[in-house]
Parts: structure tokens; sequence; C-alpha cells
């Protein structure tokens, strides 16, 4: 039997990244007021983000039950499971619940913590179908895996900070401030929490921030794969990645957009890369 991968509704891979790599999603829960919206395939995204934009309360997320993995990892039979981070969400518990379940059934699971979300997810989804293709056996790709999760960055900038106030994140007094003066936060991942790098002014600043941190890692990117994705803002995307590939050597650059759970914290027009 082959090996499938489990990926949450956090994880941006699209429904052809998907069937290439034998991806199975199971989705997390969208709040936005007293609406609860499953983001799975037959989400609308250009309403849901004009939605997100209209929406006055608070815009949040709940975690797939036990049950939904569950079921997922035992219709997989053997899998590896890539979810979100486990600071910011309750993804990863629930899935090592299901796992747990799952093994009853007689199914074969590992569990990922991707520390990351959004790129970072699909990033390491990818990476895990390359070492399964190639002959990998489980212990190597767990290993590999675990050790690519600490070296992993990932980033994000923001175009507009409404969702971050409405959930409290950053105050309102604060976020004003910022949204006058044209400054966009860069943000990143911190062993899986989200912590303020550095900020830009315009689109300009964006990509050169953005790519700049390629270089401020210190991580060798020669012949690896950096995954951008982008909330409704493919023309900055396609900069980013052309700017990117001007200054480095990836094997590839794969831009994707954000599913319904990565669009709330990127909000419209958001950037997120993974490398």
């Amino acid at each position: 039997m082959e090996w499938k991968i489990v990926i949450d509704s956090c994880c941006d891979a699209t429904p052809e990244l998907c069937e290439k790599y034998g991806m199975m999603s199971v989705p997390l829960t969208i709040n936005m007021g007293d609406r609860h919206i499953s983001d799975d395939e037959c989400l609308d995204m250009p309403r849901f983000i004009e939605d997100m934009k209209n929406c006055k309360e608070k815009i949040g997320s709940s975690a797939p039950s036990p049950m939904l993995f569950r079921d997922a990892f035992i219709k997989a039979g053997k899998s590896f499971a890539v979810t979100l981070s486990s600071k910011l969400s309750a993804t990863y518990n629930n899935a090592l619940i299901g796992m747990e379940m799952a093994r009853e059934e007689g199914a074969e699971v590992h569990v990922f913590d991707s520390k990351s979300g959004s790129a970072g997810e699909v990033l390491l989804a990818l990476k895990i179908s390359d070492m399964i293709r190639s002959g990998f056996k489980k212990p190597a790709i767990i290993a590999s895996i675990e050790s690519f999760i600490r070296q992993m960055k990932t980033y994000f900038v923001l175009d507009s900070l409404d969702n971050l106030i409405k959930n409290g994140r950053i105050g309102k007094i604060t976020g004003k401030i910022i949204s006058a003066l044209n400054i966009r936060p860069v943000m990143g991942a911190d062993d899986g929490s989200i912590e303020l790098f550095s900020h830009a002014r315009g689109e300009a600043q964006v990509i050169e921030k953005l790519a700049d941190t390629i270089k401020q890692s210190g991580r060798d990117v020669e012949g690896e794969r950096i995954v951008i994705s982008h909330c409704n803002n493919q023309n900055l995307a396609a900069k980013l990645m052309q700017a990117i590939a001007q200054k480095y050597r990836f094997k590839e650059i794969l831009t994707v957009p954000t599913r319904g759970i990565s669009s709330i914290y990127a909000n419209n027009k958001g950037l997120v890369i993974s490398f």
C-alpha cells in the first residue's frame, strides 16, 4: 500500500497539487460572527474575502475533530500528516488523538507538527512526497522532516491589519496608526509562534524585505524549494517570485493561493513565504 499525505486546510495545497501528490485534506471550521463555515473545496474564496472585509465581529477558526482525522487516516491506510502549528491551534493535538484511534483500526500514521502553516505546510507536504517517491523508508522520512522543520523559515507580510485588530492580536489605536503610515508588518514563525520581524512601506519594499529574509536566514537554499502563498494577490506574488529567482538558485519557486484559514491571518493581499 502506498503512503498518503494527510493535511489540514491551513495547508494551501491546490486541488491539482493534492491530486498529483496524493494529499487528503481535513477541513478546519471558520467562525465569522455567528456563522460557522467548513474550510473545504466548496468555499467560495472571492465571496469569503469580501465577507471578511464586511464582518465587524471576530473572525477565528476551530480545529478539526479527532474523529475527522481518524476517518482520514483509516481511509488513507498508511499516511504522514502535516498540521498547523500546535502553538496556534488544537489541530495537531486532535490529529494525535485521531492517530491513536486509527491505529486501533489497523492504520499506520505519523503526525508532524509543522510549527508553521499556509506555505510552510505545503513545503513540508511536498518534501514528504519527494522522499516517498525516492523510496525512503518511514524512519528516514521522520528524521529528515523533523530536522527540516527545525530549519524551515516562514514569513508573511500583511496589507491589512483588520483581522488582527478584530481578534485582539493588535490594539485598535496601534493598528490604525500603522495603517495610516502605510506600514506593512513583516512577521514570521518563531518555533511555531508568530513574531514581528520587520516592516515595509510600499510594494517595492515588501518585495525587497521578503527576498532579503532568505539571505538573512543563513540557510543554504541552492537546490531547495520555496513556496509563496498569496491572498488574492497574484501580481505581487509573481513579482516576488521574479525577484527571488534573480537572487537565489532554488530548484522550484511555487506560488499558490491561500485557502480560507490562511486567508484569515494573511487577509486580503497578504503574502506568505516558506523555505
